[in-house]
């Protein structure tokens, strides 16, 4: 037994320390708990991509996909001056919509930070504009009681201290120094003290990057070939505020120390974009991202804006499959909302001041999306989400409750069903239609406890 205690002892010692400390099974606190539950019934949040790259109209991965080199895109900060940057708006806008937090770019892969850190000199207090943006909106968001989550880059394309000679993109920016890995790791543990210290309660941090030093996409070894030290990041994040959830748009299955998961372009247990090879956790929050038209950031040739319908229909999918929609908007370098994205977000709005009840604090229904629509589950009540407007009927299938009165809430009309052996058979011939989404609600007894 001696022998054996021996000889583990020193295979743990010969590993390297952040591998064994990664090991130790997290515990979230009370408050991270009580922040899980919170974001589960939130439902639905505005993504922001914003910075310097907007100056040049071709969305966030500009510097990467034109090769522009780190001396030339530095002046891009001589550029940046949104004078008609206004929080109250981009708050109110996204508080209008029926979205309950804002997730905001402080840091993209081009390393320009929106904010006035003191880790670096490429960032926004640097730029004719000279404010702090993120202090105003966060200001705004206490004010209009809407969370604020922050999204932070783990992949830079400027520094020379990132990896770039592992990574996989921002090949063409011009470096040729070796850096010093763990003087990056210091610098972004540093940026997140100050995102995490100076900017009042944050609801989460948004990791992304973490791919590029990985093998392709949907490669069988998805290993990452740097040690990103998560154990000491994340820790640091907890204990600053341990009530701040973690998420990372690694695409894996989610590490130890993180606290939703998301899902970029995908629905959970999809992978129509060919990002989304893992598999919806059972435990965690979930997440899926998607943009409003075709770009994350301002994009001026990109006009394929979604539909008010499609942007509906998101939200319930997401919902039925126990998930939050954060869909983005990329505001124009002067700190504009377009029109395009506010008139759709206008609409959204007033559909869900109708029938939010049947997306804020739902769990995923009793079956996950249909050909015909989609159905939320809450309490002592079923919505039942019908996109199909030409369906006289639908059908669920082992339906577990005791059914009582069926409503459509567009006109408060009892509607005829029939029930049988767990199926349920519902009767449409004389529901008036919602053109975005027609929202039935069916209270029940539960026949037995529900999973949910």
């Amino acid at each position: 037994m001696k022998r054996r205690f021996l000889l583990l002892y020193f295979i743990l010692l010969a590993l390297p320390f952040s591998s064994v400390k990664a090991q130790i099974k997290y515990q979230p606190s009370k408050e991270n708990l009580a922040a899980r539950k919170w974001f589960k019934n939130a439902r639905f949040g505005m993504f922001i991509h914003w910075g310097a790259s907007s100056v040049l109209g071709d969305g966030e991965w500009v510097m990467n996909n034109r090769n522009i080199k780190v001396e030339d895109y530095s002046r891009l900060q001589n550029f940046f001056n949104p004078q008609e940057f206004d929080a109250k708006k981009w708050v109110g806008t996204a508080k209008a919509a029926g979205m309950k937090y804002i997730t905001f770019i402080t840091r993209h892969h081009d390393s320009f930070s929106n904010w006035d850190t003191k880790e670096s000199e490429w960032k926004i207090t640097n730029t004719p504009y000279g404010k702090d943006v993120l202090k105003a909106l966060a200001e705004e968001c206490k004010k209009q009681d809407i969370k604020l989550f922050l999204y932070y880059s783990t992949l830079d394309w400027y520094k020379t201290d990132y990896q770039y000679q592992t990574g996989r993109t921002g090949k063409g920016t011009g470096r040729t120094e070796q850096g010093d890995w763990n003087k990056y790791i210091a610098f972004m543990k540093a940026q997140l003290t100050e995102l995490l210290t100076n900017y009042g309660e944050i609801g989460g941090i948004w990791f992304d990057g973490h791919w590029d030093q990985t093998e392709p996409e949907g490669a069988k070894d998805r290993s990452s070939r740097v040690d990103w030290h998560y154990d000491e990041i994340y820790s640091l994040i907890h204990k600053l505020q341990p009530q701040c959830l973690i998420g990372n748009n690694h695409h894996l299955t989610p590490l130890p120390g993180e606290d939703f998961q998301m899902f970029e372009r995908d629905l959970p247990g999809q992978n129509k974009s060919g990002l989304s090879f893992q598999n919806a956790s059972d435990e965690l929050p979930l997440e899926t991202c998607e943009t409003l038209n075709g770009s994350w950031g301002f994009n001026i040739t990109d006009t394929k804006y979604k539909s008010t319908k499609e942007i509906i229909r998101l939200l319930a999918n997401a919902s039925g499959l126990n998930a939050n929609l954060l869909l983005n908007i990329g505001p124009m370098p002067d700190g504009t909302i377009q029109p395009e994205f506010t008139s759709r977000l206008d609409s959204v709005g007033k559909w869900m001041a109708r029938y939010g009840n049947s997306i804020y604090g739902t769990r995923g229904g009793l079956s996950n999306s249909k050909s015909w629509g989609t159905v939320t589950e809450k309490n002592d009540q079923v919505f039942i989400h019908v996109f199909d407007t030409a369906a006289n009927s639908i059908v669920l299938e082992n339906f577990p409750h005791k059914p009582g009165k069926l409503l459509a809430l567009s006109s408060g009309k009892q509607l005829k069903y029939k029930h049988s052996n767990g199926r349920l058979e519902i009767d449409l011939s004389h529901v008036d239609r919602d053109e975005f989404n027609t929202v039935l609600n069916l209270k029940f007894e539960p026949a037995k406890a529900s999973a949910k």
